[in-house]
């Protein structure tokens, strides 16, 4: 395993544990406009990568189709929609700021369908991860360790204020300290697994790329407006939601142009 590779799948994990850690340093819980605020810059973050990252790529590696170069990208969308929407519907979970779980009725506390609703949406980003370095590692000539690199640094910011928003919450509710950063550290594990097994499949099935490619920017999409837009819209002022979302769209434009 190079360096590099090393980086990549480790970087987004850092990011969730170091957001996870602002329990020990913060006396409250985040306030809604905090919480709407960062909830939009992660959305901005995943749109961008989800295009830059992963649907341009996949549609420039299919250019030998010609006119049908697009389908790869819209294949692999589609089946990254169907699989997140499959997962939300079989695991039960918990949404901030909402008292209904969602997925099967399952007697799991509280705090359990909390963790599990943002370990939900890490996976795609641990699989948009993982393609994206599986691709430099097949020599692809649209995606470089740089390219690599820079989506690993994206997810990793997004993933900062993630680790906060599940870890402050877990405080309020009256868990220790040390149990809300486990457990906020607990809900970043999956994107360095789902990594490593994204990188593995994809060495098996290399002319899959631009589906698995494709697959994750869908998978990723879906989390963004079936979940963090409406957090980022909820209750008053939520056009602070909005002008952080171009915020993280913004910054990922910034990395993957500078970086890239």
């Amino acid at each position: 395993m190079t360096t590099e590779m090393i980086q990549g799948v480790l970087l987004p994990f850092l990011g969730t544990a170091l957001g996870a850690a602002c329990v020990f340093v913060m006396r409250k819980t985040l306030h809604p406009t905090v919480q709407r605020a960062l909830t939009g810059f992660a959305a901005g973050v995943m749109v961008a990568a989800s295009v830059w990252s992963l649907l341009i790529p996949a549609m420039e590696q299919a250019e030998g189709m010609g006119q049908w170069a697009f389908f790869p990208a819209a294949a692999g969308f589609w089946l990254g929609i169907l699989f997140l929407l499959a997962l939300d519907r079989t695991i039960p979970h918990l949404h901030q700021n909402s008292d209904k779980p969602e997925g099967p009725s399952a007697q799991l506390k509280r705090t359990t369908m909390l963790v599990l609703a943002v370990t939900l949406h890490n996976i795609p980003e641990g699989m948009a991860v993982g393609v994206v370095l599986a691709g430099w590692m097949a020599g692809s000539g649209t995606i470089t360790a740089t390219g690599a690199l820079t989506l690993s640094i994206g997810i990793a910011l997004q993933n900062f204020p993630e680790g906060a928003i599940i870890s402050m919450p877990l405080r309020a509710e009256g868990i220790g300290k040390g149990r809300s950063f486990l457990y906020g550290v607990l809900s970043g594990v999956v994107e360095p697994l789902a990594a490593l097994l994204t990188i593995w499949a994809a060495g098996l099935i290399l002319p899959a790329l631009p589906y698995l490619l494709s697959f994750a920017a869908g998978a990723m999409i879906y989390v963004v407006v079936e979940e963090l837009i409406p957090e980022a819209s909820a209750g008053e002022h939520s056009n602070l939601g909005t002008l952080f979302f171009a915020a993280g769209f913004t910054v990922m434009l910034v990395l993957d142009v500078a970086l890239g």
